[in-house]
Parts: structure tokens; C-alpha cells; sequence
């Protein structure tokens, strides 16, 4: 119940240009103080943060542990003051909540964040500012942080290897994007707001809407629009190049910045940015300017989707794939974490390891003292065929075994036709069911797919790492895609989605510059598919995918060498795949030995 805590609702924050952000204050029953604040930002109406969730740690459960805790509607959303815009205010504005809080009489001096996704892109992208007075942070999710650090070019998530992260985005535009909502204005003070805000809402539900039909529009730049939807701010973040200054002001972080303040990063392998949580991780380990921040980073990676690790338990489903002793005690880290940060209860992580990971198929939790850890070892697994790997009922094969003199193998992409996404690390797609592992051997029936499989394994395999293809391709386009999906074949013939990725050719020499193909080109095409754990046992088989399109959740390209977005005439692509000795294609995978 949240009787024995005392709730300040809607206090309005004045930020340094004037602007007040509406926020709840938590604090815990029968104590005047002085406590340690627990930060949370967010975009999604701190008022669902007055509810307890099962198995879902949140302000009430930190203030009945001892600790203030400041939920705040992020500028321009919900309570609020100002114009909304993606990504807009949030490095300063945290900057001004956290000075604003160590100057109330019952704050201690500090302050941890706390959140996941967007909530947890904004702790990571406050972090250089190194204010002393920020102890802690604990950002879940939060991949999208990362801008043209480590060369991923990910601007909240709406990137990935030059494609647009078009369903996910889109459903996010659609349902939390509005720019449209009912906010305090004047000189409304907090008594009044706490009065008035539970009268209305304070930002209209959308229409229910079908994601495939929603991203099948064309222009993708008029998707909005033509859906009805709310006036967003599609229109910039999809079409800006990603090199465009238009990013700078939001703090995607670039890759050199310094930062000072311990972190525990926290993903999941079924999450999208799982591999930009990991680098983030190592960027900031790497960029620590004191022992303390470099010594007391860590991270989490569970088996499961987007924002739910906390809510599983020992046996968990995961999309179609299930997985045994999921479970992971993150409510007893946090109290840990809390307590080492905000109490100074100096060995509460004596005996936390630095890396901690579900490896799946195992169905064990592992440690590690550094990403990836010691023991791996790249291997290159060569692609194979006689010419003919299209689906899973052709002759691909993969092995260890570089390729001789080998015919390459040749497939149609018809943007009228893409490729379907079946699960993956997706989120805020508006159905759930549609993230995590599903069977792929529908998808591996079809002529646009290439499948490279080995024979079943007499030893099981662990993959741990980061993980890159790196193909030799041609095409009668000007600019293509090729995506690659690596796949778990159970003995029984199930096969399961590990993780994918994809590269829009024109930028294969680099996302800061268009380079197009000539029609007798053959070029290297690197496609950086994240990172996994993944465990392939005895009987079990290791697959990749190959194709040029991945719809909805990636964009597709138009074949034309247009800018994609503003595009509704595409072009037929005749797309190659080429294994050879002088063009040997592989997957690099990270062994564990």
C-alpha cells in the first residue's frame, strides 16, 4: 500500500531558461531525513509511477527503503511546461533537477538514477557532465544512447547500419511521440495542477492502428500524416543524414567524452541495443577519470525483451524460445546499489563481478570480469553452396573450411515484396508478441532468403561476443541492403532467431560519406549483428540468413540510389552473394573456449 508513504505530487521545478517540470516527490514514512534521492526522468507520465507492479521495483519500494525518490515528467510531456521535442532538454534539464534537489532541506547531497529505455538514454547521455552531486547511475536499456560512438551511428535507436529502425520507431512516433497534449501554461502553480490534473488527460490515446499497414506507406516521410496520426517529430529524425549537426544538441554520445560516476548498465539479448549497452559499458570504462567511476562499472544482460528482465522468472518464453533459471535477484542488486551510492555502505558490492550474463541454450548465468570475456576467440565460419542456397531447402552450407572456386549465390529483392520480420530485438512495436525468438523456417522457405547452415554439431558450441559478416556482395542497383540474421536449429528442426543486422550498401566505407555501387562492383559489406551469449548444443546447428530487406523493422531501400524516404517508385534489385578463395564471405563468430 502507498499509505505509509508520503507523496508530494506535481511539485513544479523551475528549470534555468524559466521552464517548470512537474514532478513527484516520494519520501519515506516516519523520517524527516536528510535522504539520498532516487532520480527518474521520463517521456510516459510519471503517474503510473504511483502504482506498484509485481515484481517491478519502483518509487514506492525505494522510499520504504530510506530513500527520497523524484519522478518528473521530462519538458514539453504530460504536466510539464514547454514545446515537446524528441530528445530536446534532457541533459540540461537533468542538470537543473539534480542542483535543484540537493538544495532541499531533506536532501543528503546525492543523487542515482534510475530507468529504463528513454529513461535510461537520458542518465547516459547526462553522465559527461560529471556532476559530483550525481553518485550513481543505473540506466536499463539504453542503447539508443549511443550517437557516433564506436562508429554505430545509433541516434536513439532510429539507426541501425544506415537503415531506419522504421516499425519501431514508427510505433513509438505513433503512441509516445505526440507533440499534441494539454499542459500547465502561465502562471499555474503546483496546488492548482495537483487539483486539476486528475480531471482530464493529459494526452489522447492514439486510434488503434495496424503496424504493417502503417509502415508500408510510401513516402516513408509522410507515414505520420497519412496514418492520422499526432504531430510529431518523425519528419526530422527520419530523414536528418547521420551526419547531420541536428544531432549534436541532444548528447548522443560521440565517443570521447569523460565521465566520472559508477554505472550499472543492465540489457537483455532480445533487447534492441544490447551491443551499444556493452560498448557503453566499455567506453566508459575506458573514459573513467577517476579509479572509482573505472572500478564500479558493471553490467547485466538477461534473456529477455524490452524492459521486462525484471519480471521473469525461473522458467520463461521468450518470443517462442524458452529458457530455464532465467531468474536474476535484480531487486536485491538495486538495494545493493542504492545502498553502496546513496547510504555509504561501502562493501554492499564486494562481491558483484563486473560482467554478468544469461548464455542462452546453456540456461546458466555467467560471470566475467571485462566484455567480451577471457577465453573467446574469433573464428571465421565460411560460407558454401554450388550456387544454389536459396531457403533452407538449398545447398548452403557454413564451416570453418575457407572456400575454393565456387559459384556465387544470386537472389531478386522486390520492395514490393520484402523480406518479413519475424521477432528480434524490437520494441515499442505495439504488440508484444512480435519481440523475441520465433521459428524462422517459414521466412527460410522463401527464393529471397540464402541460407548457410553447418551439419548437426557432435560438440555444442558457446558464441559469446560481438559478432560481424563479412560478405562479399554485387548488385544491379546503385544501393541495396544486406541483412543477415544468425539462427539456432534445434534438433528438431526449429530455428530459432538469435540476433541480426543490416548495412544500406552506400555507406559500407563509413556512415559519414554515400558511396554507390557500379553494376560490375564487387565490394565488402561488414553487418554488424549486435552481440549475443548463445549456446548451440550437441544435434543443434548454427545458420545464417541472408537476404536485402527485413520489413517492417527495418526500412526498406528503394533500390534507386534516392534518399529512400521521400520515395514511392523503387527498382528491382538483382542482388549476388560471392564465397570464393578470392572472395571468401564468412561470419565472424566469438568462441568460447
Amino acid at each position: 500500500m502507498a499509505d505509509d508513504v508520503r507523496i508530494e505530487r506535481s511539485v513544479l521545478v523551475p528549470m534555468r531558461d524559466g521552464i517548470r517540470l512537474s514532478t513527484d516527490l516520494y519520501f519515506p514514512p516516519e523520517s524527516a531525513g536528510p535522504f539520498g534521492t532516487v532520480l527518474v526522468r521520463t517521456p510516459y507520465d510519471k503517474r503510473k509511477w504511483r502504482k506498484e507492479l509485481p515484481n517491478k521495483p519502483g518509487p514506492l519500494a525505494f522510499a520504504r527503503k530510506g530513500f527520497a525518490v523524484a519522478v518528473q515528467d521530462k519538458r514539453g510531456k504530460f504536466e510539464s511546461e514547454d514545446d515537446y521535442l524528441f530528445g530536446g532538454g534532457d541533459v540540461l534539464d537533468t542538470e537543473d533537477t539534480v542542483n535543484w534537489l540537493i538544495g532541499q532541506s531533506w536532501s543528503s547531497g546525492k543523487v542515482a538514477m534510475f530507468g529504463c529505455s528513454y529513461l535510461g538514454e537520458i542518465q547516459i547521455r547526462h553522465a559527461p557532465m560529471r556532476n559530483p552531486n550525481v553518485v550513481a547511475y543505473c540506466p536499463h536499456a539504453a542503447g539508443g544512447a549511443l550517437g557516433k560512438a564506436g562508429g554505430r551511428y545509433a541516434y536513439a535507436a532510429t539507426r541501425n547500419g544506415g537503415a531506419m529502425e522504421l516499425a519501431q520507431m514508427a510505433g513509438w512516433m505513433y503512441t509516445s511521440g505526440s507533440k499534441a497534449y494539454y499542459h500547465p501554461r502561465g502562471e499555474l502553480t503546483s496546488e492548482k495542477l495537483r487539483i486539476g490534473a486528475g480531471l482530464f488527460r493529459l494526452e489522447p490515446d492514439p486510434l488503434p492502428i495496424d503496424l504493417n499497414a502503417l509502415c508500408a506507406h510510401l513516402p516513408t516521410k509522410t507515414l505520420m500524416e497519412a496514418a492520422g496520426g499526432p504531430p510529431t517529430d518523425w519528419v526530422d529524425v527520419m530523414t536528418r543524414p547521420l551526419d547531420d549537426p541536428w544531432w549534436d544538441q541532444f548528447g548522443y554520445l560521440k565517443g570521447d567524452e569523460k565521465i566520472d560516476t559508477p554505472c550499472l548498465h543492465i540489457n537483455s539479448w532480445y533487447d534492441y541495443g544490447v551491443a551499444e549497452t556493452l560498448d557503453t559499458f566499455n567506453l566508459f570504462l575506458d573514459n573513467a577519470v577517476s579509479d572509482e567511476a573505472r572500478d564500479n562499472q558493471f553490467v547485466v544482460i538477461s534473456p529477455s525483451d524490452h524492459c521486462k528482465f525484471e519480471m521473469i522468472g525461473k522458467q520463461a518464453v521468450i518470443g517462442e524460445r524458452a529458457f530455464d533459471n532465467a531468474y536474476f535477484p535484480f531487486e536485491a542488486l538495486y538495494d545493493k546499489w542504492f545502498d553502496r551510492w546513496l547510504n555509504g555502505q561501502r562493501d554492499a558490492l564486494d562481491d558483484l563481478p563486473p560482467v554478468q550474463y544469461y548464455l542462452m541454450g546453456r540456461e546458466a548465468w555467467e560471470s566475467a570480469d571485462n566484455w567480451p570475456p577471457d577465453g573467446v576467440t574469433f573464428v571465421n565460419w565460411y560460407l558454401h553452396s554450388g550456387g544454389g542456397a536459396n531457403s533452407r531447402h538449398g545447398d548452403g552450407c557454413l564451416s570453418r573450411d575457407p572456400p575454393g572456386e565456387e559459384a556465387p549465390d544470386s537472389f531478386v529483392y522486390d520492395p514490393a515484396d520484402p523480406v518479413p520480420s519475424h521477432g528480434g530485438p524490437v520494441a515499442c512495436m505495439m504488440e508484444s508478441k512480435l519481440e523475441g525468438a520465433f521459428d524462422q523456417r517459414l521466412i527460410e522457405s522463401r527464393q529471397d532468403v540464402l541460407v548457410y547452415s553447418t551439419p548437426p554439431l557432435e560438440q555444442g558450441i558457446s558464441v559469446v561476443g560481438p559478432i560481424k559478416a563479412r560478405l562479399y556482395v554485387s548488385s544491379s542497383a546503385p544501393d541495396t541492403d544486406v541483412t543477415v540474421k544468425l539462427v539456432d536449429v534445434y534438433p528438431d528442426g526449429r530455428a530459432f532467431n538469435v540476433l541480426e543486422g543490416i548495412l544500406r550498401l552506400r555507406y559500407r566505407e563509413g556512415f559519414e560519406r554515400e558511396v554507390f555501387l557500379s553494376s560490375e562492383e564487387i565490394c565488402l559489406a561488414e553487418v554488424d549483428l549486435q552481440a549475443t551469449a548463445n549456446h548451440f548444443g550437441p544435434g543443434h546447428r548454427i545458420r545464417i540468413e541472408v537476404s536485402s530487406s527485413n520489413f517492417p523493422r527495418f526500412d526498406r531501400n528503394m533500390n534507386t540510389g534516392g534518399r529512400n524516404f521521400d520515395e514511392t517508385h523503387f527498382e528491382v534489385a538483382y542482388n549476388m552473394v560471392h564465397h570464393s578463395d578470392r572472395y571468401p564471405s564468412h561470419i565472424l563468430l566469438p568462441i568460447m573456449q
